[in-house]
């Protein structure tokens, strides 16, 4: 099949596109508003774009009634945020944390999650993921959106320059990273889900 974006004649129920680029990882983004609150949202648009020094993208697309996302209000306040990664153990309360809420509502506390304190920013982090980056905002990027979108909806990527890591010692090892023992939870599109249980290595030619 082939379509045009545009024209979205796919002939399909579902945009296919949503479910072609995959696995996406998520970042579970917590920030702090300027008056103190704090907000913890996931999103599946993400990925690490650097290693030296370490960049993190992830985009936010959307509004509440209230206006644009806390997230991206939050991080456009304080050009601060925290990137934590969601193992399977946390599918739940991830999933929590999507509820369209008010900004004076911290989704921490609907989702159950553990503040903890940054060590350079004032964002805080989530003390139950097993990695969690510090960003600070290098870089917004305003991107298209759709000429029939409601008023007021932003696509907006967002790029943060790692200030500093958290790693839990249980999913190390050997000195490396383990991703069976982080088993990240990753999105596929639609509704769908997987996690990663299985790893193989290979040799680059030369």
């Amino acid at each position: 099949m082939f379509y045009r974006p545009s024209a979205a004649d796919h002939g399909l129920p579902i945009d296919p596109f949503v479910a072609c680029v995959v696995p996406r990882p998520i970042a579970w983004v917590s920030t702090r508003s300027a008056d103190g609150i704090s907000n913890l949202a996931p999103f599946s648009y993400f990925n690490a774009v650097a290693s030296d020094p370490p960049i993190l993208m992830f985009s936010i697309t959307g509004h509440h009634p209230h206006g644009p996302k806390d997230t991206l209000r939050n991080i456009e306040e304080t050009g601060e945020f925290a990137v934590n990664m969601v193992s399977s153990d946390l599918r739940e309360p991830m999933n929590a944390s999507c509820a369209a809420v008010g900004p004076d509502i911290s989704e921490f506390d609907l989702s159950g999650m553990t503040e903890a304190r940054c060590q350079t920013i004032a964002a805080p982090r989530v003390a139950e993921s097993p990695i969690t980056f510090e960003c600070r905002l290098y870089q917004k990027t305003e991107l298209p959106v759709r000429p029939d979108a409601p008023p007021g909806l932003r696509n907006v990527m967002i790029l943060g320059l790692v200030e500093g890591i958290h790693i839990d010692d249980s999913i190390l090892r050997e000195g490396r990273v383990d991703p069976t023992l982080l088993k990240p939870l990753v999105r596929l599109g639609y509704r769908d889900y997987a996690v990663i249980t299985e790893v193989f290595r290979m040799t680059r030619p030369g």
